[in-house]
């Protein structure tokens, strides 16, 4: 019966094996791609651009967060031939006509320092009293030769200066609607609960899911 039982096991996992499908997540970042692990189906194993082999820089010239997103997810589909995903997202300040939006990571110029890119943006708001603002992640999605794209999005508002240590970005000066702390006060895990990556990505799982 042991015997009968391990074999019953062994074809199981087999099989599970088998029906395992690859896509990769177009970045190198191990925090994303941790998070990206936990929450999709272990019928996909999630790989990351090192393990693909790329060691480029993707491509980010679109004028919309949208388009960069729909643009690294086809430059690798295309150069290596995987099906993948790529995020971009953007901070959109309601009293800067959207801005940063698709400049977010490089505000304060190409060196792409999160502490300058706050300081500028608190300078550009200050004497302004509408501070609402909402982070927006598009994840592009290149799935058996079709394009999908996935939006998630949270509302708040732009402190009067930076507040917490356990974020990164933008999180110390951004305040989501219901919370009178930032980002990075209210820390990882309740960030993760709520911010416009997790939204975004919840709907490529139910994607995922459904396509099987």
């Amino acid at each position: 019966m042991g015997n009968v039982k391990n074999e019953k096991d062994i074809a199981r996992q087999s099989k599970h094996q088998m029906k395992r499908k690859t896509i990769c997540f177009a970045t190198n970042n191990s925090h994303k791609l941790e998070e990206a692990r936990a929450v999709i189906p272990q019928e996909f194993q999630i790989e990351s651009l090192h393990s693909i082999g790329c060691q480029e820089d993707l491509p980010e010239t679109q004028n919309t967060i949208e388009g960069n997103a729909i643009q690294k997810a086809l430059y690798v589909r295309e150069k290596f031939g995987c099906d993948c995903f790529s995020d971009d997202t953007g901070l959109e300040v309601e009293a800067l006509n959207g801005q940063p939006g698709v400049d977010t990571a490089h505000y304060a110029g190409p060196q792409r320092d999160a502490k300058a890119n706050m300081e500028l943006l608190l300078k550009n708001l200050d004497g302004i009293s509408n501070r609402k603002a909402a982070f927006k992640t598009v994840i592009a999605c290149v799935w058996q030769g079709d394009l999908y794209t996935f939006e998630g999005r949270i509302e708040g508002k732009i402190s009067m200066k930076p507040k917490g240590n356990q974020g990164f970005g933008y999180d110390p000066i951004f305040i989501p609607d219901g919370y009178e702390q930032t980002f990075a006060e209210l820390g990882p895990e309740i960030k993760n609960r709520l911010s416009h990556r997790t939204i975004a990505v919840r709907q490529l799982v139910d994607f995922l899911i459904s396509s099987e």
